[in-house]
This record gives structure tokens, sequence and C-alpha cells, in this order.
């Protein structure tokens, strides 16, 4: 069996133009092409892609990725290994899910609440050193307050609007947009937006250094792993930061 690239897209929630990229690099080649050029995908080919899919998933640039496709030749020993690390991910998200249950339990009964118990599985102030250390104690417990004054739908669709804005950051460095080009520039002005929405950053100050908050945030994710994971890898990274920079550049 054999499906055609709009099918395949469909069954794998990517895109067309995201295949033909992967094409172009070198990463996933079409198993044949029919008359008119179209492209097809054999079972071979959707065991790779949906590897190609699971490493990026966990935050590998699409280069790193070619050498791990190149390194573990036998898709079920790799496979295997994307299972454990899935499953680790299960795992705390069950952690996660049990936590959240006991609460409802709890509150729903009139129970006393346990902190101990609430929080298994997460991890909420990971960073908070390091934010304070960057920006100064006044830019965290401004950034706090401002979150905790939410409720919990204003939370949620802010989480949405962030995944949203990451996830197509990430399609448009696969799929090989130029970072001169409308469709980058628009990514960056509703980007910038979403920082000054932020209270606690320089872009949510009027007379805050927008343009060097920015830039550096933009280097900062090409310097560190953490945060290129966001947008799919170093190569991700390294597209959010050559559109940004146009961006400020041109305004």
């Amino acid at each position: 069996m054999d499906w055609s690239i709009q099918e395949t897209a469909r069954l794998t929630g990517t895109t067309s133009r995201t295949l033909r990229h992967y094409d172009a690099i070198g990463l996933l080649s079409p198993s044949s092409r029919a008359a008119g050029g179209s492209r097809h995908y054999d079972e071979d080919a959707l065991v790779r892609l949906q590897r190609i899919l699971l490493l990026r998933e966990l935050g590998l640039p699409l280069g790193r990725i070619a050498e791990v496709l190149e390194t573990t030749a036998d898709p079920i020993t790799a496979l295997e290994e994307h299972v454990r690390e899935l499953g680790r991910e299960r795992a705390r998200l069950e952690r996660q899910i049990a936590a959240v249950t006991a609460t409802m339990t709890r509150l729903r009964a009139g129970e006393p609440l346990m902190a101990e118990e609430m929080f298994d599985g997460f991890d909420h102030r990971e960073h908070e050193d390091e934010v304070r250390q960057r920006w100064g104690d006044a830019a965290y417990e401004t950034s706090e307050k401002w979150w905790n004054g939410m409720n919990d739908d204003e939370r949620a669709g802010w989480q949405v609007r962030v995944r949203d804005l990451a996830a197509e950051w990430s399609q448009a460095a696969e799929a090989g947009v130029d970072p001169d080009s409308p469709e980058a520039r628009d990514l960056s002005r509703r980007y910038i937006e979403w920082l000054s929405s932020v209270p606690g950053t320089p872009a949510a100050d009027p007379d805050g250094d927008t343009d060097g908050y920015v830039r550096g945030l933009a280097e900062m994710y090409v310097a560190d792993p953490r945060f290129a994971a966001n947008y799919g890898g170093e190569q991700g990274a390294e597209f959010v930061r050559a559109a940004l920079v146009s961006y400020l550049d041109a305004n």
C-alpha cells in the first residue's frame, strides 16, 4: 500500500508543505511518484515519518533527527526507545491527572487539601531563580501576580495562545519559510504583541526597551536548548531569531 502526500498529511496532522520540505532536505523522500509527479509514501516511509514526528516532539532539531535516523537503522529498536520516552511523559501526565482529580474529590467532599498531594507531577517554580536573576525580582513578582490573578478560563486561553504561536513558528521553520517574508513578519508582529501582554516584561512597559528585550530573547532561544525545544529545536529557534531580527530592523 501507499498513500498520497495529501493523505499522508491528513493522517499525520502535518502539511503537504512540510512533507515537501522534508523531501528537499533529505529527511524523508517519497517512496514513489505518480505519473503527474505527485508524491506517494509506503509503509516504510510512514514508519520513518512517525519517528521524525516523535523526535520532533522531544525537541530535536531536524538536523539532529536526521543523524538519529541514520545511526539507528533498526526501526523496531528505535521505536522501543520512543515508547520508553513516551512512557515517562505519560507517567508525568498521569501524576498530574491524579493530583488534580484528588483536589476535585477533596473540594467536593469539603475535606482539607493536601499541598504535597496537589502538586505531584508539577514543577511550576522550575525557572523562578533564573527569571529573577535575568530580569529582576520586580519582573518576576509582577508576572506572578498577573498570572495568579487570572481565572482558570483566562489562564487556559493564554496557554492555548502560547501553544498556537509556538506551533506556527515550528511549522513555518520546517516548511522553509523565508524569515524576511510577509508570513514571518506577521508571526513576529503577533509574537511581540503577545510579549507586550505579559506584565513585568520590558515589552509591556511603555518606557521599556522592547527592541533590546526581543533581540535578547531571540538570542537566548538559540543558545538555550530548553527554549529552542519550544520551536522544534535549534533550527526552529534560529528561524525565530532571524524572523524577529528582520521584523525589528524593518520597524
